[in-house]
């Protein structure tokens, strides 16, 4: 019996090491990374359900914002269109003519430009 002990301390000995070389070396900044993980995980899990409820009203507002700035740049973009489009169409009147076009594509123009300006008057 003591044969097989000494054989299994001796072969744990042997072993251990080898385990140990095989495992990836983390560098310093892996080893800080790592830790900031560990940290946020740790940091997640003792919230309470109010701080974590906070927490995803500051994500959606976030995300809203967000959506709220993509469609001001849209709107923007369009508006530019729309207002190259009125002045070839101007350009392409005459002196004293304005057709239903001009004056439709003029007044689309007012609403979307409206709509823009409440936009940023309305901020979040």
């Amino acid at each position: 019996m003591l044969k097989y002990v000494a054989a299994l301390v001796l072969s744990l000995t042997l072993f251990v090491p080898l385990a140990q070389s095989q495992q990836p070396k983390l560098t310093p900044v892996d080893q800080i990374q790592a830790q900031r993980v560990a940290a946020d995980r740790e940091a997640s899990n003792d919230r309470s359900p109010d701080q974590q409820r906070e927490r995803v009203e500051r994500e959606q507002v976030a995300h809203m914002i967000t959506e709220r700035h993509a469609q001001l740049r849209r709107d923007t973009e369009k508006l530019v269109a729309l207002t190259a489009e009125l002045k070839e169409h101007v350009d392409q009147a005459g002196v004293n003519t304005l057709s239903m076009e001009v004056i439709k594509k003029a007044q689309e123009i007012q609403k979307l430009a409206k709509r823009v300006q409440d936009k940023m008057k309305n901020a979040y």
